[in-house]
């Protein structure tokens, strides 16, 4: 800790205490005056900080465990959730979630897992059998809370499932008490913004999305929350704005293809045609199966001016030259 004047400095380093090895480090820098809110920016960004490092260097150590048990599984699990939305990841999280749950089947940490898997492949690559997943992610985060009703990342859960069955209203719900329970839980505050997006109220969505990233500046799914303040501004036309965190979220996580393909819709719309298109091929090198008629048929919402704002990216894809059907 340092002072200077009126300011005062706290530097934080997370090191293995097994190895000595340095993994994290953080500067907090405030006015004195402001020294309650320091502590709790820091303890709120150790806590996020610590929730994804840890589970890089549980799932490393896991890797040469010769009998994992459940909760290494979890862990490697979670890892290769971390690395992206592509199937290829989902598919290996997916598989170390459900060798979890054969191992112990109440394990509440493997049974959101598992949830969440099927949760991100319905929303993000739009499979065939996007219902179905989404059904079973809810009975799986049901199932979770029935055993530990104070989990705050199955309530986290159930609320964006809920939000995405065109349910936005008992998603905040949801989010709200996983706030309650944790406060620190960035991303229930960033899902507030993504569900009054669904509500029609895209307008709002930048704020919630700017308390997360104050919590956890460095969040794993920091590119996920970029892209949906992007897409509130491409419904609401503001497109210079949505390329900005379009490509903000692509900065963070290069592997995730609805990033590609809604800045290719934002590019084309301001007649960027070249880059678009190229942008859009990226997108879909990553998710082959994604079309417009596949996008179109899976909206998570009926609110009318949502919709109405969802039309322009149709026309943005086209542009871009994502496929049709």
């Amino acid at each position: 800790m340092q002072r200077g004047g009126n300011r005062l400095r706290v530097n934080v380093q997370l090191i293995a205490a097994d190895t000595g090895n340095h993994l994290w480090a953080e500067r907090f820098d405030k006015p004195v005056a402001d020294l309650l809110d320091m502590q709790d920016e820091i303890v709120s960004r150790l806590a996020n900080a610590l929730n994804s490092q840890l589970i890089a260097v549980e799932a490393r150590r896991a890797e040469h465990s010769p009998h994992p048990d459940a909760t290494d599984l979890c862990f490697q699990g979670a890892a290769w959730v971390n690395r992206g939305r592509t199937p290829e990841y989902m598919a290996k999280a997916g598989g170390f979630f459900e060798w979890a749950l054969a191992l112990e089947p109440g394990n509440v940490e493997a049974l959101v897992g598992a949830a969440r898997v099927n949760f991100v492949i319905a929303t993000n690559l739009l499979p065939d059998d996007r219902i179905e997943r989404l059904t079973a992610a809810e009975a799986g985060v049901t199932k979770a809370l029935s055993l530990a009703p104070n989990h705050p990342p199955a309530h986290h859960l159930l609320g964006l499932v809920q939000t995405f069955t065109n349910r936005a209203a008992q998603g905040i719900a949801q989010f709200e008490r996983a706030l309650a329970l944790d406060r620190n839980l960035a991303g229930a505050h960033a899902n507030i913004g993504t569900a009054k997006l669904f509500l029609g109220r895209g307008g709002e969505t930048e704020a919630h999305i700017e308390q997360a990233l104050r919590l956890s500046p460095r969040d794993t799914v920091v590119y996920i929350w970029s892209l949906f303040v992007g897409q509130a501004k491409l419904w609401q036309g503001a497109d210079a704005e949505a390329i900005v965190w379009l490509r903000r979220s692509l900065e963070a996580n290069r592997n995730y293809p609805s990033a590609h393909l809604f800045l290719a819709a934002a590019l084309a719309l301001v007649g960027e045609l070249d880059e678009a298109r190229a942008t859009a091929q990226a997108g879909l090198a990553l998710n082959p199966s994604f079309t417009i008629r596949r996008y179109r048929t899976n909206t998570p919402s009926n609110n009318p001016v949502y919709l109405a704002g969802r039309e322009r990216s149709y026309e943005g894809l086209r542009m871009a030259g994502v496929p049709e059907r």
